[in-house]
């Protein structure tokens, strides 16, 4: 069984309804998994988990949150490599560009994805929440 940290960072609530979708197809495909808002994480739990799902709407210009997701980020990923990971979030304009770079910079860090990223515009539907529990059983 597999300890799965689900950690996402979110400011309008759409990306939180993600990660707690997430959480629960973990949890129902037997997945022991935590949820963590990306300021409760601290890079020295890492070491603690098998698998992670990492959510953050697209910013800006279709860029990471960069005061807290994007450094949380970049410090764990060295702990990341080689075990299995996931991405989600929404966003509000643009057409994923965001999710891209971001699987990019992944494959670059040695990250391999072990499912198809999950992205939404706005508020996650049935069909978005649906795909966010199937990512959690991936990483099951």
């Amino acid at each position: 069984m597999n300890h799965v940290a689900v950690i996402y960072w979110s400011g309008t609530g759409n990306t939180e309804a993600m990660a707690k979708a997430v959480l629960r197809g973990a949890q129902k495909a037997g997945a022991s998994a935590e949820l963590f808002a990306v300021s409760d994480f601290a890079p020295e739990k890492a070491a603690q988990y098998d698998a992670f799902a990492f959510g953050c709407p697209a910013m800006g210009g279709e860029s990471l949150e960069d005061s807290e997701f994007e450094p949380l980020f970049e410090s764990v990923k060295p702990d990341v490599a080689g075990k299995k990971a996931a991405l989600f979030g929404s966003y509000g304009w643009g057409d994923g560009e965001w999710m891209r770079s971001w699987e990019d910079n992944c494959a670059e860090s040695g990250i391999t994805l072990c499912a198809e990223s999950v992205i939404c515009c706005e508020a996650p539907d049935d069909e978005a929440l649906s795909a966010c529990q199937a990512l959690g059983a991936a990483l099951a």
